[in-house]
């Protein structure tokens, strides 16, 4: 499949279905509710899809209403899965990232094309962009927009769409991903209406006053590991339950442990219906993508990662303990 296939299919006003992966961030829904604005503007018929609910601080973005979310909405899904004649895989690179809905994509007849910047992607879609050095999807998406002469139709709804991926996934543009295509990219969009004051607004000054009390919880059991050069965060289900924590409350609580210049690696334990999800974040060239793949069942970047144990959350510590102090 080539992208002038692509580019027919859009222009051919086709209908669209985008999926992005469980538990939702910005980048993957502004790289999602970004490149749907585009393709309605288009004329194109646009599902855009969540495997699982998101948090309330990334509902402003225009679309928002819009969203499926599997589980609420699983009839539409399948029936958007089987009538699409184009499929967008965005911020993931295996179906399983997706649950039950990888399932749908998987034997779904419409062409597939998939916009990622994760390390090792599976070839499950018919058309690949696959770039690890990009900052986030959403600056990919972008690109592609760009590169099908359709960014005329950014504006600043997609814009703010597009601006919030980009923020959150290059941590407010800090992150060693960001380069100056990045920069170059934001101009354009802000110039092309989008208020990025606001988005930082919406993102970062939204907390509520559970939320801050999760932080300070999190902050007050911290344990370090000051030789190593690591910050151990975490989360048990009986906080879930005295703090009553909702989804989004203890997002980027993990890199609050890198704030501290003498850490290299923080890594955020939270108990979660019978397993532990896992969050690591890392300076410099500490690979932190390799050390979850091989001890933890997962993956991401260089310096941002994600994994899981089956264990309890006491005995999945000490096995982190364990193991960190030999790498």
């Amino acid at each position: 499949m080539q992208l002038s296939e692509v580019k027919s299919l859009i222009e051919n006003q086709s209908k669209v279905f985008i999926v992005t992966h469980k538990n939702p961030d910005g980048d993957a829904m502004g790289s999602s509710l970004g490149l749907a604005s585009v393709l309605r503007k288009k004329g194109c018929a646009v599902t855009v899809v969540a495997p699982t609910e998101y948090p309330d601080f990334l509902k402003w973005i225009v679309g928002d209403d819009t969203v499926k979310v599997w589980g609420e909405h699983s009839d539409e899904i399948k029936k958007s899965a089987e009538e699409a004649d184009l499929l967008f895989c965005l911020d993931f690179n295996a179906l399983h990232r997706i649950d039950e809905v990888g399932e749908l994509v998987s034997v779904a007849k419409g062409k597939k094309v998939m916009i990622d910047h994760h390390q090792q992607p599976e070839a499950f879609a018919d058309y690949m962009i696959s770039d690890t050095s990009a900052s986030s999807t959403a600056e990919m998406v972008y690109a592609f927009v760009e590169s099908i002469d359709l960014d005329y139709l950014i504006d600043g709804d997609a814009g703010e769409a597009l601006y919030c991926g980009i923020m959150t996934d290059t941590g407010s543009f800090r992150f060693p991903s960001t380069t100056s295509r990045t920069h170059r990219i934001t101009a354009n969009i802000i110039e092309k209406g989008a208020n990025h004051s606001m988005v930082y607004r919406r993102i970062f000054e939204s907390n509520t006053e559970a939320t801050l009390r999760v932080i300070g919880h999190c902050m007050s059991t911290m344990e370090l590991m000051n030789e190593e050069g690591v910050a151990i965060i975490k989360i048990s289900k009986a906080d879930h339950y005295k703090l009553k924590i909702k989804k989004g409350d203890t997002e980027g609580v993990v890199n609050y442990g890198l704030t501290m210049p003498h850490i290299k690696c923080s890594a955020f334990f939270r108990e979660d219906k019978g397993i532990v999800k896992i969050s690591f974040r890392s300076k410099d060239d500490y690979d932190v993508n390799s050390f979850a793949r091989e001890y933890f069942n997962g993956g991401g970047h260089v310096n941002a990662a994600g994994g899981m144990s089956k264990d309890s959350l006491d005995a999945t510590i000490e096995y982190f303990k364990s193991i960190i102090k030999n790498k």
